[in-house]
């Protein structure tokens, strides 16, 4: 009489289960169909989705907007097929050959970090779990923003093959200040749902928010050259197809957003300002007069912004930074504008 082969029926058994699983599964989308065809307002979406596919006019999109669905669905109404602005972009490096290949196994080990945990410390937003959690109020920010304010949502493809999730609300025509756009670039952990566009809304300005890549809606990963090509797309869908001319519009950067806004204003010197808030160089201390935080402030400053920052700007620097804040608020406001800082009254 023959032993039993344990390993065959380990196998069998195995498959059996797995089966079974497969089953429950295919049941479940079975059933999840058939509810949802039985349900007048998925079929509605469903019906209004495959409308706006096939052609996208502006009915089916304002009747498209009234759902909120997974964004990978969302058709593309903007591709970037090249690089926008004017000048191209060189990083500065001091270092010399030498000390370059010095610093080796630092770079080495920079990257390694860089690209296993260390760009999800940097930006947290990227993190799905974070994400998840914060569904709910992203949905609530985006529908308020829809409903409250007109907001038209559009994805953006950008030269690296990026969807950028990016909202518009238009105040043309309608306010003062509506024929300035501002475009807000959020911090890292900030989302345009719920992040700066407030603020110029309130102030009666058209408003440009997007995500970062790897945000929300927006594909990708958050990398210096990503970032770059996010926002270059976000600039040129503003000019070629919202149609606002370089010379109205504003860059608005929260704190690591302030990077993208930069190198934006670098490659787009015609536009009207330039704004971020650098808010975590700075301490919470009531007097920013004698705040450690100014002296990093100023070199950082020179050191990016060799060309903006020169020594008439340095010395008003200065002057704004030994002030109190409630003298700060009313002496002078810095506005970046014509690649130079200037006081205003």
């Amino acid at each position: 009489m023959g032993r039993p082969n344990y390993q065959f029926y380990g196998v069998t058994t195995i498959a059996k289960f797995l089966t079974g699983i497969g089953l429950v599964i295919a049941v479940s989308y079975y059933l999840r169909g058939v509810g949802r065809a039985g349900n007048p307002v998925y079929t509605t979406f469903f019906n209004t989705f495959l409308a706006a596919k096939k052609n996208l006019t502006r009915d089916n999109k304002k009747a498209l907007m009234m759902y909120d669905f997974e964004y990978s669905a969302w058709p593309v109404e903007f591709k970037c097929d090249k690089k926008g602005g004017s000048r191209p972009w060189h990083p500065p490096t001091r270092r010399s050959a030498l000390a370059y290949v010095m610093g080796l196994p630092c770079h080495v080990a920079s990257y390694i970090v860089a690209h296993t945990f260390g760009l999800k410390l940097v930006y947290p937003g990227s993190i799905s779990m974070l994400q998840y959690a914060m569904s709910k109020f992203l949905v609530e920010g985006r529908m308020k923003l829809v409903k409250e304010h007109s907001g038209e949502r559009f994805k953006l493809q950008t030269l690296d093959g990026n969807e950028i999730d990016s909202m518009f609300i238009d105040k043309r025509n309608r306010h003062e200040n509506g024929n300035i756009l501002v475009v807000c670039a959020e911090g890292n952990a900030g989302f345009y749902e719920i992040g700066v566009m407030v603020t110029p809304i309130e102030a009666n300005y058209s408003v440009l928010g997007y995500n970062h890549p790897g945000f929300g809606g927006s594909t990708g990963t958050p990398y210096p050259d990503q970032e770059q090509n996010a926002i270059d797309a976000v600039m040129q869908f503003a000019i070629q197809r919202l149609n606002f001319l370089p010379e109205n519009i504003i860059l608005f950067g929260w704190s690591i957003g302030g990077y993208s806004t930069s190198w934006a204003a670098a490659q787009y010197p015609k536009i009207r300002g330039l704004e971020f808030t650098l808010n975590s160089l700075l301490s919470r201390e009531s007097n920013l007069s004698t705040n450690r935080g100014n002296n990093l402030l100023v070199k950082l400053l020179r050191y990016r912004f060799p060309e903006i920052v020169e020594n008439e700007q340095f010395t008003l620097l200065h002057e704004y930074l030994s002030l109190d804040t409630q003298k700060q608020g009313q002496a002078f406001t810095f506005t970046v504008t014509d690649s130079f800082i200037r006081s205003g009254e």
